[in-house]
């Protein structure tokens, strides 16, 4: 009977030394986060509330500064690990 010649490549070892990636979040993300997600919704809210005066006489602006708000605190959020 034949025998079977042995494989000439070894099997693939997974190396000791491997540095786990950094996983802390920076300390400032977590409440600039926050602000601008109360921020933003609650900058809407009193433009509506106060007749369209407040919080800046700038018009509709105040809608797309509240919306920018939680673009931003949408995009920290992707940060967030």
């Amino acid at each position: 009977m034949a025998v079977s010649k042995k494989r000439k490549s070894e099997t693939y070892k997974v190396p000791r030394n491997i540095t786990k990636p950094k996983t802390d979040n920076p300390r400032w993300l977590v409440p600039v986060m926050s602000t601008f997600l109360v921020l933003g919704p609650l900058w809407i809210v009193v433009y509506y509330v106060s007749g369209q005066r407040y919080p800046l006489d700038i018009g509709y602006w105040n809608i797309v500064t509240g919306f920018s708000a939680l673009l931003i605190a949408m995009g920290l959020a992707t940060r967030w690990k």
